[in-house]
Order: structure tokens, then C-alpha cells, then sequence
């Protein structure tokens, strides 16, 4: 889409009454912490500047209705011009194998680091392996004509989630998929390597195969095709959350 497309054909956005409103009330400043700032600036440095304006003006109206925050996503419901929310998402790249050795390894050599993860506080030494570098551990999607990458909608969802890192630096640590329980278990391990004489494991006792982990059918769909279905079939907003609800309290129910 071209930056000079004119967005007043899409009609004024909706008014929300309770909406997520940011601190910031003008300017270009938003986070006020140091991972906030980060955070932005990864964001800023591929995203198109006039959306991130418009974005800005619908985070600070709290057009942002309500946010869900998982591993390595945020889906938000954003009201536009039209009258249901649209879906928006902000996914990162979830860390895996190497990367996640990296971090588990710098925390556990650097003194002191673990205690400061313990008490929610995010050391800025893991930024390089925390913070997304390239546009390919982003992505963005929206329910909105707006194909705009990212729309003004998840431009929203930056800014207040920028915000939300201020208070809760360890929320970075669930962007990136991380769990900060299993991340601190991991450090406390031992990761001395040895060096066995039985090459190919012809006396090794193998581990026991690891119980499989019940995960929800809801927390596996994808969550804009999702509320577009319960919204088709919803007479309004609230009874389609109330499906969505619904489904989670189903799906608990088999868990046990």
C-alpha cells in the first residue's frame, strides 16, 4: 500500500469508553524504561513512520479495548472506524535450542543476574538475544483493510505493550516464548559437560520418555480466524467473548 493512501475514506474511528489508554499524552515518547525504549525502537526501525503516528494517537485515545498477552504474542482487540473491533496480533519469533542455550549460559555467568531475574527486573545484557534484530523474528497481522505492515491497529498494541514493559520488564521474557520459572530452572542446573567412555551409549541408562503436556485446542487455533467465526455467529461483541470464554472453561474442564 502506498504511504500516501488516503485513510479518511475509511471513515472516523469509534469512540471506546474504557478502553487501554497510555500514559503518554503527546510527542513521540512513550516507555520511560530502558527495555521500553528498546522495544520501540526495534519496532520503529521497520515500520512505516505515519502508521506508527496514527498508531500512537489510537494508543493514547485507548482505542485499544483489551489485550491478550501469550509466549511469543499479543492478540488485541482495536476499534477502528467500523463498528466491531478489529483483531489485531503481534507475534516475535519464539527462542529455540541455541539461542535459548545463550541465554541460559550469560545468566548463569554473569553474577548476580539471576537474582535480578528472580525479582522481575530484566538486566539490559540480555537485550542482543532478547530483542528482536530483524524484520524476519517480527510479524503483524489485523482484521483491518489496512494492508499496511504494521497498520495503525497493531502500532496501537506496540505503543501500549512498550508501556506495560515500564512496569513488567519480564514480559519481554514471554514475547520471546520464555518462562521465567523454567528459564531460572535452567540456569540453576548444572551445565558442566563430561566426556563419557562409552561412545555409542551401549551402557547409558536412557531417561524416561517425558509425560506429554495437555495443551488447550483454543490456545492451539489461530486467534484472528477464531473470533471471526464467533463474531459471524454472536449478536454483539460481549457474547462473542463470552463464547470465547465459554470455550476455554470447556476445554479446562477435559483437562482434568
Amino acid at each position: 500500500m502506498s504511504p500516501f493512501e488516503d485513510f479518511s475514506k475509511y471513515g472516523k474511528r469509534i469512540p471506546v469508553r474504557g478502553g487501554v489508554k497510555s500514559r503518554s499524552r503527546h510527542g513521540t515518547a512513550f516507555a520511560r524504561s530502558w527495555w521500553g525504549r528498546a522495544f520501540l525502537t526495534a519496532i520503529e526501525q521497520v515500520a512505516d513512520a505515519g502508521r506508527l503516528t496514527r498508531g500512537r494517537a489510537y494508543a493514547r485515545a485507548g482505542q485499544v479495548v483489551s489485550y491478550h498477552l501469550e509466549p511469543g504474542a499479543v492478540t488485541a482487540e482495536v476499534q477502528g472506524s467500523q463498528p466491531r473491533p478489529f483483531t489485531a496480533a503481534l507475534t516475535l519469533r519464539q527462542l529455540r535450542d541455541d539461542r535459548l542455550d545463550e541465554v541460559i549460559n550469560l545468566v548463569r555467568a554473569t553474577p548476580g543476574m539471576l537474582a535480578q531475574l528472580a525479582s522481575g527486573t530484566l538486566p539490559p545484557e540480555l537485550s542482543p538475544l532478547l530483542l528482536p534484530g530483524t524484520a524476519a523474528e517480527l510479524d503483524f497481522a489485523c482484521t483491518c483493510p489496512d494492508s499496511g505492515w504494521p497498520c495503525k491497529h497493531v502500532a496501537a498494541v506496540c505503543y501500549i505493550i512498550a508501556e506495560r514493559l515500564d512496569e513488567e520488564p519480564a514480559v519481554m521474557l514471554t514475547l520471546r516464548g520464555l518462562d521465567l520459572d523454567t528459564l531460572i530452572g535452567g540456569v540453576e542446573r548444572d551445565g558442566g559437560l563430561t566426556v563419557s567412555d562409552d561412545l555409542y551409549g551401549e551402557t547409558t541408562t536412557l531417561p524416561a520418555l517425558p509425560a506429554p503436556e495437555f495443551r488447550s485446542a483454543v490456545d492451539d487455533l489461530d486467534p484472528i480466524p477464531l473470533r471471526q467465526a464467533l463474531r459471524a455467529t454472536a449478536e454483539d461483541e460481549r457474547t462473542a467473548e463470552a463464547g470465547l470464554r465459554d470455550l476455554r472453561a470447556i476445554y479446562h474442564t477435559l483437562e482434568q
